[in-house]
């Protein structure tokens, strides 16, 4: 699993709040308030009647609570909400003897139990790190703000819930950065540990032997899709990062940690040997800012671009644990394929998480069968970037549907947002529960128009589209859900208006005689360009985004039976200023929290969680153009769309500006194939393009020649095609380090024997 990734395929801008709306106009809700709620206190045992079903452990809770006792008064405890969250030692939880085991660590996760426990990855890897021998692994949550003050009152730092302890008593945390404003959460939890929040404060003796017991700090890195696209905006904060999939490199970390205080080695010591011998650690300290943004190694024992790593996914290892409080995604969830090949140019994870592995289907029956039986869930999820390009997903949903059936257990399967193009009758049966039908399916057209579709690669047909939505609405859909982006590069105000054009065309062809006509849900969303893609070098306009939803609002506002969300462009641009951010954003990270911003205040108090961080911008001398190039240069990062609105796109600007895209050739940045690094001659050019990213020496797998490549081609709306299905598109990942696409042939479709009575 992506080393602490929070939901694979999940779009942050499902938890983002922003402007909600339908035929009779909008206004702004707190999306924390569409989402489930949350039990108060434990959740209900697995009752009898399912598959071997069995109780809890009531002397395992017992203990709990009394452990829990001890640190915070009962009479306090009483008083907090869903006092469960902090219990620990839940079904599946794995006990180890504090003093039988000589390495520590404590995944530490910078969100309350809810969203912690819902993160298949975070359950994953607590399973990985305890099956090693001499390692003990706990876990914590940053707790909701009646338990902070009841710490505080008690005057006891934040504990981990199996063992109880102090955080500081830990060896090593494992803190997980799923979402680029959750920064401040992660300083909240090293303070409310009484732990220094950054590296150089918890290095201050560099020459004594690492040792927590005789007061060393434990040492703190960082995981997830996040920091591995760009750790340079926290790169103060952590002793090191963990790049990539994590279930080999976590107890590799373990391993020589272990090692390493046999030895008796000093911080800085430790922090070496991670670097050079457990391959995906980056060590911050290890490696210089220069003035041109590059971002180099300043000793060279260590690798010049530590690589991202992959694993085989390991589904059965989600299963192991279960919540005492209901979560967000209250359900089982396995995992069918990891990884994505279909190239959409705007896609972090397409591009960051390949290549391609699928699950084999035995795997996954037996995974959600084993998961039933041990769990009580009556609802289980197939998980993916694109489940439905898990070619075995007809024949296993089909299979599995009929197999509980036979038990006379009535378990819903829910599946990610679809591929439209992949929907049929086959996929539509196996998510045709009532309730399902109510809520509707999801589709993610991304764009209004097939030129702009073509543009970013998302490989989808006008002709595609109806007939997935038609395929849906004839299986007894009465609503889809479609996501779109607004500010795509290439975009005009014609793709825009293509939005409307399409869900007014969709509903116009959906139409039934006896029932109503297809409703929409739509969420717009605005395009923040990521590290490691095609489009990393485009620039974004805050004022554009507020004027193409204006637009498509005064369109939308008299269209029935279609309701709208569009995500808050204050949001959008805070995210791209910190998610393409270089290591001054560190400074601006820890104003902010010294400033008493969370990641909570962007969903409660929305202005002012905006005023914060834009006062710490002010604080630290930063402004949003604080990567602009010398003046009269143009800069693709930084031109404003404002002034090419209407028909012509970004590209037009730029080609006017004499920058002729057909003259660039690939290279491979400023350093080379061998890891050799370029000298200023090599490194200077007068595109933009060759230009140090502050995420340059962080190799992902893909080339940045060929992201170039793939921009150039987005410019002519030119496709590339599937790798796992179609010819190699040579974008430098496969090899012997990352490996190949894994593709796996379907299994026969079962014959259906009907939905549970």
């Amino acid at each position: 699993m992506e080393a602490f990734v929070s939901g694979v395929g999940l779009r942050s801008s499902s938890f983002s709040p922003g402007l909600q709306g339908h035929a009779s106009g909008y206004g702004r809700r707190n999306s924390l308030a569409r989402t489930r709620k949350v039990g108060m206190v434990v959740q209900t045992p697995p009752s009898e009647d399912l598959i071997g079903g069995s109780l809890l452990n009531d002397r395992e809770v017992d203990e709990a609570w009394e452990g829990l006792k001890a640190i915070v008064p009962f009479e306090v405890l009483r008083t907090i909400s869903k006092p469960g969250r902090y219990l620990g030692n839940e079904r599946g939880a794995v006990m180890k003897d504090w003093d039988e085991n000589q390495l520590r660590m404590c995944l530490a996760y910078p969100e309350t139990y809810e969203i912690g426990m819902s993160n298949t990855g975070h359950v994953i890897l607590y399973s990985c790190l305890n099956d090693v021998d001499g390692v003990l692994c706990d876990r914590s949550y940053l707790p909701a703000s009646d338990m902070v003050a009841a710490l505080k009152g008690a005057g006891k730092d934040l504990f981990a819930v199996e063992s109880k302890r102090s955080l500081a008593e830990f060896d090593v945390l494992a803190i997980p950065v799923h979402y680029e404003m959750g920064a401040t959460n992660c300083l909240e939890l090293m303070s409310l540990s009484s732990i220094p929040i950054s590296w150089a404060e918890r290095n201050a003796d560099p020459s004594k032997p690492f040792d927590v017991s005789s007061g060393s700090y434990p040492l703190i890195f960082g995981g997830g899709q996040t920091v591995t696209a760009n750790p340079e905006p926290f790169a103060e904060f952590f002793d090191f990062f963990a790049l990539g999939d994590g279930e080999e490199v976590l107890p590799a970390i373990a391993r020589k940690v272990d090692e390493c205080k046999m030895l008796g080695l000093s911080r800085v010591e430790v922090l070496v040997k991670l670097a050079q011998d457990v391959p995906g650690i980056y060590v911050p300290m290890f490696y210089s800012m220069h003035e041109d943004g590059s971002v180099r190694r300043n000793r060279d024992d260590i690798p010049a671009r530590p690589q991202r790593q992959v694993a085989t996914p390991q589904p059965e290892r989600a299963l192991r644990l279960v919540p005492y409080v209901q979560t967000i995604h209250d359900r089982l969830t396995v995992e069918i394929r990891r990884g994505c090949t279909r190239g959409c140019r705007f896609c972090l994870p397409g591009n960051l998480n390949r290549p391609a592995r699928d699950v084999e289907p035995e795997r996954v029956i037996e995974g959600v069968l084993e998961g039933v039986q041990n769990s009580g869930y009556r609802e289980f999820s197939l998980l993916s970037l694109s489940c439905s390009d898990w070619l075995s997903l007809p024949s296993v949903g089909i299979e599995l549907k009929n197999r509980l059936r036979e038990h006379n257990t009535n378990i819903s399967l829910t599946l990610p947002s679809q591929r439209v193009d992949r929907f049929d009758e086959d996929i539509a049966v196996l998510v045709a529960g009532g309730e399902e039908k109510k809520s509707g399916i999801t589709f993610a057209p991304e764009a209004g128009t097939q030129r702009l579709r073509d543009v970013i690669n998302k490989g989808l047909t006008n002709e595609e589209l109806l007939r997935g939505v038609k395929t849906a609405y004839l299986q007894g859909y009465a609503q889809v859900k479609l996501y779109f982006m607004i500010g795509l590069p290439g975009e005009t105000d014609e793709d825009v208006v293509g939005i409307f054009e399409t869900v007014k065309w969709l509903q116009r062809e959906c139409k039934e005689k006896g029932r109503r006509r297809l409703a929409v849900k739509l969420t717009i969303s605005n395009f923040t360009p990521k590290p490691h893609t095609p489009f990393q070098w485009h620039s974004v306009s805050t004022e554009e985004f507020k004027r193409k939803q204006q637009l498509l609002m005064s369109l939308f506002k008299s269209q029935r039976d279609v309701k709208w969300n569009f995500t808050d462009v204050r949001i959008s641009a805070m995210e791209d200023f910190v998610g393409r951010a270089d290591r001054r954003m560190s400074a601006v990270i820890k104003k902010a929290w010294e400033n008493g911003a969370s990641m909570d205040d962007w969903w409660m108090d929305l202005d002012g969680a905006y005023n914060g961080w834009k006062t710490a911008i002010d604080q630290c001398g930063l402004s949003w153009e604080y990567r602009k190039t010398a003046e009269g240069e143009w800069n693709v990062m930084e031109t404003p769309q404002e002034q090419v609105k209407g028909k012509r796109g970004w590209y037009y600007e730029a080609r006017e500006k004499g920058l002729d895209f057909k003259t660039l050739t690939p290279k491979s940045g400023w350093v080379t194939s061998d890891g050799r690094e370029e000298s200023t001659d090599e490194r200077s050019s007068t595109s933009p393009l060759d230009r140090p990213l502050p995420w340059d020496h962080i190799d992902g797998g893909v080339d940045k020649g060929w992201l170039r490549d793939e921009l150039m081609k987005a410019l002519a709306a030119t496709l590339t095609p599937d790798c796992s299905f179609d010819d190699c598109s040579s974008c430098g990942v496969c090899g012997d380090a990352l490996g190949h696409n894994v593709v796996i042939p379907p299994l026969p479709i079962p014959d259906f024997k009907g939905h549970y009575r």
